[in-house]
């Protein structure tokens, strides 16, 4: 997590901002979640007054936004020259923290924000046979309806990050970094194939061995020998579902067994079974199954 800083303007007073250089008083909210060589965050202005973005140059790496809702509209300085951008749903930008950011915000937002570090982005780069390069280039403005729909994948996350499993924090995110290389570095990305019998079988075994969501898809791609993307591909083209949902499959089919053939509380189920606690366990089994795990193992 990056620490917030003070910028002391010329006229000697000093405006407090977070680690993305946005004044901390004109923020409504802000919430965030790390991951390795990642922060994903979401931000809200209640457009109340002109307030400025800043950030120095730095080696952090890049900065994907997406904005979540209409009518925001910023102005950004580079180079000497000011140009104004309007943002509506699901239109993104992305800027390297290389650079120094000035931009004056004219009206309120609400923001999904994905930090990358450089070694991240670099390896996503790798992973699909793409030369290194110190950002991807993106208009500010541009609609992307599929980095959106990531991104908004992640809001429940971001509202309630102790319940979060890091599997699908890590799923999500690498599939963002994929989209991101694919799409905007400007050179022709090689996807990869399906898996191999042996492969599925290794990540089926590591996937059920991890129920609580705690190994991670760069972990299992790894012991397969094979990219992230890759592997969550391959993956999804063989079984019809992204790991995590098959992770979820599984937790239920153990929660059924135990409903059944155990007296345990549903409560001792849910953590038995890798859910955070009762009631994720209850919203997830409801979802899937039609039923309540309560009034499930009264009818059967």
């Amino acid at each position: 997590m990056q620490a917030a800083y003070d910028r002391v303007t010329g006229t000697g007073s000093v405006t407090r901002r977070d680690s993305l250089g946005c004044s901390l008083t004109a923020l409504a909210d802000q919430k965030e979640l790390a991951g390795t060589g990642f922060v994903v965050y979401r931000k809200t202005h209640d457009g109340a007054a002109v307030s400025r973005v800043e950030t120095p140059p730095s080696g952090r790496g890049l900065l994907v936004g997406v904005a979540l809702a209409s009518g925001h509209r910023r102005r950004i300085f580079s180079g000497g020259v000011a140009e104004t951008c309007q943002f509506e749903p699901d239109s993104c930008y992305v800027r390297s923290f290389s650079d120094t950011y000035r931009a004056d915000i004219e009206t309120g937002f609400d923001f999904f924000l994905l930090e990358i570090s450089h070694a991240a982005l670099h390896r996503s780069f790798t992973e699909l046979d793409l030369p290194l390069a110190e950002c991807v280039s993106c208009a500010p403005g541009e609609s992307d309806p599929v980095l959106a729909s990531l991104a908004r994948a992640l809001l429940p996350a971001l509202a309630a990050p102790e319940a979060c499993p890091p599997l699908f924090l890590d799923q999500v995110v690498s599939s963002m970094q994929t989209h991101l290389a694919a799409r905007y570095h400007g050179g022709h990305a090689r996807l990869g194939g399906g898996l191999s019998a042996r492969q599925l079988v290794m990540g089926k075994e590591m996937l059920a061995a991890g129920l609580e969501g705690q190994v991670l898809i760069a972990d299992i791609a790894a012991a397969c020998g094979i990219s992230r993307s890759h592997f969550i591909r391959g993956f999804k083209d063989v079984t019809g579902v992204t790991p995590y949902q098959w992770l979820l499959h599984q937790r239920i089919e153990r929660a059924r067994d135990l409903l059944v053939n155990t007296r345990m509380p549903l409560a001792d189920v849910a953590i038995s079974c890798g859910f955070s606690d009762q009631s994720h366990m209850t919203r997830t089994f409801t979802r899937l199954t039609g039923a309540a795990p309560g009034a499930w193992r009264r009818g059967h």
